[in-house]
């Protein structure tokens, strides 16, 4: 399986989000955690960053539109 690590810098790139907001939604379970990549480095696999940009994209639709994850409107 072949899976990619992004850097902070990679990350808030990715999602459009600084550091601080990206560390405080970890702690409150609402981003991927990084993995260790060492003694002082960190990354974030890119598949669980993709799942969660499309999470929020998802909660995008059920708030606009009034639809359960299965487009029903709910």
């Amino acid at each position: 399986m072949n899976h990619r690590v992004l850097k902070l810098q990679e990350v808030m790139a990715k999602v459009g989000m600084k550091k601080t907001s990206i560390y405080r939604a970890i702690s409150v379970h609402d981003f991927p955690a990084p993995i260790s990549l060492g003694a002082q480095a960190v990354g974030w696999v890119e598949a669980e960053i993709d799942a969660w940009i499309e999470s929020r994209m998802q909660a995008r639709q059920v708030y606009k539109f009034g639809l359960d994850l299965t487009g029903h409107v709910g």
